[in-house]
């Protein structure tokens, strides 16, 4: 482990010295009342810091490992999931195999909500929790680092610069990668870098190239690859994404001004975002092992993409946003089949809960917002063409 060491998880003797200055720590506890009290003022949730601190230590105090803090995040993540959706459905899990790990390789739209919800469901099954590949561009502050480290999670250097290093960075974490299968562990990894902020699930080739390097020494094929690291991918649907309005502003700036410039803490706000806010329904889809017979990475990207296409669960949010953009709204030219698959009260729902949060977005970013529902179904279209 000692290689990978300034990237990996902390382990079970890490724990409790980790929470220990975690439960102290004055930007975690201003997080943590903003989550639970959100509707009371700033002051009041800054008096009521130190019952956090209290709490937080009564809640840690028998966490001595791992596997101890997964089940207090388990009961978290169960509170964030009543209180932001209308329902969690999986499909796929049950045929995962059950004598070896796999990597998870998912599509990408929330920073936490992915692979917390993927990991979910791998716990009600019980297999193993995978590690989690997480940016460093998103550790800004020392505390997230910790949480994310203390929950299996390990570091993607994108930071560093320098061709040389670049490729070192590589080198570690398509290592490391494969040292965690080979430990037992499952591992969760974007299909890309960065959130599909359009909606657009593409996987990036480079992802799969990466994956590679750690086989080329022992002039080992991309077949054997994939034979031994297992790729499943990972569809997760939501029927309402929390930050929706950001992403399609940000699409329309880059747009029109040709890049777009992060404001301070927006990761983290994206962050909590993600956590609090309502998604309605969720639905994560497990597909099937990469074949090893796909030759090149582009292969490979290409059944990933079809696989997540099709697994894709369409929400009436995603039609509607579908239907204004292809002009289609009067529902008078014979493309309404798909409200066959619902009922007509959660249509009718669903269509004055898509306008309100559609006349929220501003006018200059509603195309981006309607592309951002849209695109999943074009890709599922397409699949099914």
């Amino acid at each position: 482990m000692e290689s990978f060491d300034d990237i990996r998880p902390y382990c079970d003797a890490e724990v409790a010295p980790v929470l220990h200055q975690l439960v102290r720590n004055e930007d975690l506890l201003k997080a943590v009342g903003h989550f639970h009290f959100s509707g009371l003022p700033c002051c009041v949730r800054t008096l009521l810091r130190p019952l956090i601190s209290w709490r937080l230590r009564w809640m840690v105090s028998r966490v001595h490992d791992v596997q101890g803090l997964q089940k207090t995040i388990k009961s978290m993540l169960n509170t964030v999931i009543s209180r932001t959706t209308d329902e969690l459905t999986w499909s796929g899990a049950e045929h995962l195999p059950k004598n070896r790990p796999c990597l998870l390789l998912s599509n990408h739209r929330d920073i936490v909500m992915d692979p917390a919800l993927a990991n979910y469901v791998l716990y009600e099954y019980g297999y193993s929790t995978a590690r989690i590949a997480i940016g460093d561009n998103l550790l800004g502050r020392p505390y997230i680092s910790d949480l994310m480290r203390l929950n299996k999670s390990f570091i993607v250097r994108r930071s560093v610069t320098g061709r040389r290093n670049k490729f070192r960075a590589l080198q570690q974490l398509s290592a490391y990668i494969q040292h965690s299968l080979k430990e037992g562990e499952n591992v969760w990894l974007a299909h890309r870098e960065g959130r599909a902020k359009d909606g657009n699930d593409q996987t990036d080739t480079a992802i799969l190239k990466m994956l590679r390097i750690s086989y080329r020494h022992s002039q080992r094929t991309f077949a054997d690859m994939l034979e031994e690291l297992c790729i499943v991918p990972v569809s997760v649907s939501y029927e309402y994404d929390p930050c929706d309005i950001a992403k399609a502003r940000e699409l329309m700036v880059r747009e029109t001004s040709g890049g777009y410039c992060k404001e301070e803490d927006e990761d983290l706000s994206s962050i909590i975002t993600g956590i609090e806010g309502y998604k309605g329904r969720v639905h994560v889809a497990f597909g099937a092992p990469l074949s090893p017979e796909l030759g090149t990475p582009q292969e490979a990207a290409r059944e990933v993409d079809r696989q997540m296409h099709s697994c894709y669960r369409l929400w009436p949010s995603n039609w509607l946003a579908w239907d204004l953009l292809e002009g289609r709204e009067h529902h008078d030219d014979g493309h309404d089949d798909w409200r066959e698959q619902f009922d007509d009260a959660d249509i009718a729902k669903q269509e004055v809960l898509f306008q309100e949060r559609l006349a929220q977005c501003p006018q200059e970013a509603r195309q981006w917002f309607l592309k951002i529902y849209a695109n999943p179904v074009f890709n599922k279209l397409a699949v099914n063409q």
